[in-house]
């Protein structure tokens, strides 16, 4: 009986030992990972959770109540170089200024690590920043381009290496006369135009010297749609698609744009293109639409293009579902 009942305490012994052996390690575990003595309980702090990306522009639906001859957009990554864009990204309209990028770029490219003379370089800033079409015209003969108002026979040399260099496929000369020889009327598609986005931001256009200052001034365009910013000459053109932009884009680094807007009493519409690139995308919008609409509806549009594909949208952070309330 005695042996039976030593048995017994001796087995209660060892599964209590075991017991209470749990917390004695759980404790001196805890106590080592504290880093101190006092021998106090302590709590192992969750992981930070994962800040989300920052915002950006990205492929998605547009929807735009367009009234006009002709509305197309295209948005490039430039992470992987795919492009997305409306169904007629490929179709082309007329450059207007926004070519006054690549003319600027092409003209510089060419001096390598020369400086351009002191009045070439200050016509090359005009025609960016306050798209001055007598500064463009100097710098265009300056990189060699030919100008033939009533024939499209004679290939601009410009125009072409902007479309060798830059790969695009869709861009030609104009061909309706009389304006088929002058830059402006080099016909683009959207697809091309960021893909001319594209070539500038990353050195092709300019080469290693120029492009930094060409995006410089492209982020330094100035003045409105107002009137009083529109001259014979020149033109106030910031608008578009930085207005469209919310600051959590545009305070993570510069927006180098260039629009190009133009009433054609050929055709009686405003011929407006909106280019803006950044490090991480490249978008157009072109349009034609009446005249008598005005050049800011063009803006507009080119703005809604760009708030609409910002990504994420504003306000579209996690929300946590809410319980039914039922019926006390």
């Amino acid at each position: 009986m005695r042996s039976r009942v030593t048995l017994v305490l001796a087995i209660m012994a060892v599964v209590l030992g075991g017991v209470l052996l749990v917390p004695t390690a759980y404790a001196r575990l805890a106590s080592d990972d504290s880093g101190g003595g006092g021998g106090g309980s302590s709590s192992v702090a969750a992981p930070a959770p994962t800040p989300p990306p920052p915002p950006t522009l990205a492929a998605g639906p547009v929807s735009v109540s367009f009234k006009g001859e002709f509305f197309s957009w295209a948005l490039m990554d430039r992470k992987t170089g795919k492009i997305s864009g409306s169904s007629n990204m490929t179709a082309t309209s007329s450059t207007e200024s926004m070519i006054k990028a690549w003319i600027v770029s092409d003209y510089l490219r060419q001096l390598g690590d020369k400086e351009p003379p002191a009045a070439m370089k200050e016509a090359a800033r005009l025609a960016i920043i306050d798209s001055n079409d007598e500064a463009a015209n100097a710098v265009h003969k300056a990189a060699g381009g030919s100008y033939k108002a009533s024939s499209s026979s004679v290939p601009d040399a410009v125009i072409q290496r902007a479309i060798k260099i830059c790969g695009l496929t869709d861009t030609k000369r104009g061909n309706t006369k009389p304006y088929t020889g002058y830059w402006s009327y080099t016909r683009m598609s959207p697809r091309d135009a960021v893909r001319l986005g594209d070539c500038i931001a990353d050195g092709k256009a300019a080469g290693p010297k120029w492009t930094k200052w060409v995006l410089d001034q492209m982020s330094k365009v100035r003045g409105t749609t107002a009137g009083k910013d529109q001259k014979p000459e020149s033109g106030g053109g910031r608008w578009g698609i930085i207005d469209g932009l919310p600051k959590s884009i545009t305070s993570q680094g510069p927006v180098s744009i260039k629009n190009g807007w133009t009433p054609i009493y050929g055709d009686g519409n405003w011929h407006v293109n909106c280019l803006a690139v950044t490090s991480k995308w490249s978008l157009a919008v072109m349009l034609r639409y009446p005249i008598r609409t005005g050049l800011d509806y063009g803006a507009k549009v080119c703005a809604s293009v760009a708030t609409q594909l910002v990504t994420p949208q504003p306000g579209a952070a996690l929300k946590v579902p809410q319980q039914p309330v039922g019926k006390l």
